[in-house]
């Protein structure tokens, strides 16, 4: 990445700017803007999350939020209601407190002397969540937006649930923010009132994965914030970008063909992070596109963005399957329409004997896979190329699997879209789950991951109101996988591996099932004409980053054990995000993670979770501590969780408290 040093503008900093909310709250911002802001006002961009912009932001914003102000534009990132130094509580994510909180805040900085009434809103992820469902509720200062990996479904298609599926990531989430809400704000800024908003924060503080464990099914808790329930709510532009190593790569698609206002998409190869730093390369200079946005939408300039074709996606080439990558061959299409006329279906039918492309009709092959399928995917949410959190060889898998395999291709196979795949089958028990994953296959036999989808078959007929399957009784489903722009290289198969089981990204069913596949096709979206580069990114740059004094590094462990004695498996995580020093502030800050997911390959009711998370702040004499734990398991009717909370002053505990509660199945 290109750093670069001098500016149109000089900049100038606020490190704690309050903003008033309507019933008396505070809630505070770190302010850049041009220092002829208070002569001469300039646009506004806000980001809006829960994620401290004192010590845990700080180093994208560095190199992201000082570049917007360089070019003309007051910047405010904005911690929510009980976050960093922000005053208040935090109950849930993407409350309705909180979105009239960004209308609020939205209203005083288009009030403000340095800003000219314009404001755009940005974010990633919760970020990318909430300008969504702002721009839904028209503020009438907010002018466009960008999002990226973010959702329009909260149900299907995010950290929660997958095809009416739960995901393991629910409650890996929910522990995260059970460890993050527990921090206190920086004594340096709120003065001695620090430990009293701490206190406030720890005891009203919510166990978030039983909050969303007890909404198992699509219902009104899951609908509020999915811009989905009304497209046409959203009535400004719209910038939305995602990445194919992330799990929110449906968005742009869903977006750029349901949206009636000027939108545009673009996807790379990135895992979660924004597009001027996200491995895999290439990264591209998100800054620029995003300067060219807003100033086309907020200041009226000439930049051409509207003419930029609606959606822009990195085609991706075969690769060695690899837990970890820091690049991917390809090139940029570019399609002027989307859905693309240039996107052909082409059918490949499920045969007998293991066949994907032959003749079809019926057979009958059976699916019982051991509940240790699974382990070669990588993590829900990657999040850096450096550390092994993607999809390893899929062999391993596939023998726990039903695999059909086409013959060797004779030519590339361009996917863009979302393959689409109809199965006939019937199952031997009332509660069972699928999962289908797209592969290619290596001349020498290794197998990566495409893209995948999986559905809770009880959730066979929609996901609001699930019906247990009749034993024994053939039905239909029909499941769309996620979306993917994939070159397939001739010389390799593509294959269609189907399991029972998919540890550790979905929780087990109680019952270990036998599904029986009775019939089934695969429609690829085959795009058609793109043999060069069709689109041409500025480098990455961005402002000079974030120095921090590293005081213990970064270290990420992963490993598998199984028991010789008792068959049980364990997946065991160690992240260790290191402690570093903030040079102007000395604020030290470093938090820790460990997990331990176990499983039984024949036993569904063996499945659970331990998570442990430390977090710790100090500076000079004063320093705080906090560790949470949460554990999750199961029997076949009800679900249990139980958290810990402590806090430590120094070396003293100065407040525990323990969460314990269950929450019944509900064809999960």
């Amino acid at each position: 990445m290109h750093i670069v040093t001098q500016f149109p503008h000089k900049i100038v900093e606020d490190q704690d700017m309050g903003v008033p909310m309507p019933d008396g709250c505070r809630l505070s911002a770190r302010v850049w803007m041009p220092e002829e802001a208070s002569e001469k006002p300039f646009p506004a961009i806000l980001e809006y999350i829960p994620y401290r912009k004192r010590d845990g932001t700080i180093g994208r914003d560095e190199i992201m939020h000082k570049y917007f102000a360089g070019r003309g534009y007051a910047v405010v990132r904005l911690d929510m209601r009980g976050s960093g130094e922000s005053q208040g509580l935090m109950a849930d994510e993407y409350t309705q407190v909180e979105l009239d909180d960004a209308v609020a805040a939205i209203a005083w900085i288009a009030a403000q002397p340095w800003c000219d009434g314009n404001v755009g809103m940005m974010g990633k992820s919760w970020g990318g969540f909430n300008c969504l469902q702002t721009a839904a509720m028209n503020p009438d200062a907010l002018r466009a937006i960008i999002t990226v990996c973010s959702t329009t479904d909260r149900y299907a298609d995010d950290i929660h649930y997958k095809g009416g599926c739960l995901l393991n990531d629910n409650f890996a989430w929910g522990s995260q923010m059970w460890s993050y809400s527990s921090r206190p704000p920086d004594p340096a800024l709120v003065g001695d009132k620090w430990r009293e908003m701490w206190m406030e924060r720890l005891e009203a503080e919510p166990f978030l994965a039983a909050t969303w464990l007890a909404h198992q099914r699509r219902d009104e808790y899951w609908k509020h914030g999915s811009v989905c329930e009304d497209y046409s709510a959203i009535k400004i532009p719209v910038l939305s970008i995602g990445g194919w190593a992330d799990n929110y790569m449906n968005t742009v698609s869903h977006l750029v063909e349901n949206l009636d206002v000027p939108v545009k998409g673009i996807v790379g190869p990135w895992v979660h992070q924004y597009p001027h730093t996200a491995d895999p390369g290439p990264q591209i200079g998100f800054l620029q596109e995003a300067v060219r946005w807003w100033d086309h939408w907020l200041k009226g300039i000439a930049t051409g963005v509207e003419n930029d074709p609606a959606y822009r996606a990195y085609l991706q080439q075969t690769v060695k399957p690899a837990r970890m990558h820091k690049h991917r061959d390809g090139h940029w299409l570019a399609e002027s329409v989307w859905p693309s006329e240039r996107v052909l279906t082409q059918v490949l039918p499920l045969s007998g004997a293991g066949v994907l492309g032959g003749n079809g009709g019926a057979f009958e092959t059976q699916v019982n896979s051991p509940l240790d399928c699974g382990f070669g995917v990588g993590s829900f949410f990657p999040m850096s190329g450096d550390v092994p959190q993607h999809h390893a060889d899929q062999r391993d898998d596939d023998a726990r699997s039903a695999c059909f395999d086409t013959d060797v291709l004779q030519q590339d196979l361009d996917i863009l879209g979302a393959p689409f795949i109809r199965l006939r089958l019937s199952s031997d028990k009332p509660r069972a789950q699928i999962a289908v994953r797209l592969c290619e296959v290596h001349p020498d036999g290794a197998s990566g991951r495409v893209t995948y989808g999986v559905l809770n078959l009880c959730h066979r007929n929609g996901h609001e109101a699930p019906q247990d399957i009749v034993p024994g009784e053939a039905f239909e489903i029909a499941l769309t996988l996620d979306q993917m722009a994939y070159r397939i290289k001739a010389g390799m198969r593509l294959r269609v591996a189907i399991s029972s089981a998919y540890w550790p990204f979905l929780w087990p069913v109680a019952e270990r099932a036998t599904l029986t596949l009775l019939e089934g096709a695969l429609e690829l979206p085959v795009h058609t004409g793109s043999e060069k580069n069709e689109w041409q990114f500025d480098e990455a740059e961005g402002a000079s980053p974030w120095e921090a004094r590293v005081l213990r590094p970064a270290l990420y462990e992963k490993t598998q054990v199984t028991d010789k004695t008792t068959g049980e498996i364990r997946l065991i995580l160690h992240d260790d995000l290191g402690l570093n020093e903030d040079p102007m502030h000395g604020l030290r800050s470093g938090t820790v993670t460990r997990e331990v997911w176990r499983i039984h390959p024949d036993d569904p009711l063996c499945a659970s979770g331990d998570i442990h998370w430390t977090q710790e702040l100090a500076r000079g004499d004063w320093s705080i501590r906090t560790e949470t734990t949460a554990k999750m398991w199961s029997d076949a009717e009800t679900y249990y969780l139980a958290g810990r909370l402590e806090a430590f002053e120094g070396d003293v505990l100065v407040y525990e408290r323990d969460v314990e509660t269950t929450v019944p199945r509900d064809f999960t």
